[in-house]
């Protein structure tokens, strides 16, 4: 990992922060982390993004990292960032530490690289052998999911057509690429986690070469 502007997906954004405070030499930090009122992580909203950017027009003589943590950033908050991301004040640059890159829309990844980190140890998590699966481990790994959060279900439905698309044990059309993202976006409008985890995978199962 190194200090400079971009995107980082992980699980673990409060140790991502320690690591990237350990790289500091000269530079300032100013952090925004989307909290409720227990401290417990939540949707980066559009008035988390007016704060980003009062902020960034605060004059400073040194480099200032604005470093904004959520688990998830609001479309609506995506878009107000979208030209202070392209067009920095001077002295200020972004680092944008979430859980998922399938919700951060394309033209806000197209303005930061996007650095995933913990790529192995996701995948050991998983708990899921997508190259060979079936209707027992589909069966099996929906059941054990039953209660993930929606968060929590956009980011094993990027593992999973991460898995999907690296094993080449499927035939993955127009279609079915499009499905991932539309699985991802029914989330947004309240669709049941498992639902969503059952059409992927039972997708996925179609798409099978034989």
């Amino acid at each position: 990992m190194q200090l400079a502007s971009g995107i980082i997906i992980t699980q673990q954004m409060d140790e991502t922060l320690e690591a990237l405070n350990a790289l500091r030499t000269r530079e300032n930090f100013t952090i925004i982390k989307s909290e409720d009122d227990k401290g417990k992580a939540k949707e980066f909203l559009v008035e988390h993004a007016q704060e980003a950017i009062a902020k960034a027009y605060i004059a400073s003589d040194v480099l200032n990292y604005i470093i904004l943590i959520a688990p998830k950033f609001s479309e609506i908050s995506q878009n107000r960032l979208l030209k202070l991301l392209e067009e920095p004040p001077r002295n200020k640059a972004f680092i944008l530490i979430t859980q998922s890159k399938s919700a951060l829309l394309d033209t806000i990844q197209s303005r930061l690289p996007v650095t995933v980190l913990n790529d192995a140890q996701n995948q050991e998590e998983l708990g899921l052998d997508v190259a060979n699966l079936n209707l027992a481990k589909v069966y099996e790994f929906t059941q054990k999911h039953t209660r993930v959060s929606a968060v929590e279900c956009r980011v094993l439905i990027e593992q999973i057509s991460l898995q999907a698309m690296k094993s080449g044990r499927y035939n993955l059309d127009e279609g079915t690429l499009k499905l991932f993202s539309d699985l991802i976006k029914a989330l947004d409008v309240g669709s049941p986690t498992t639902f969503v985890l059952n059409t992927l995978l039972l997708k996925l199962l179609a798409k099978k070469k034989r």
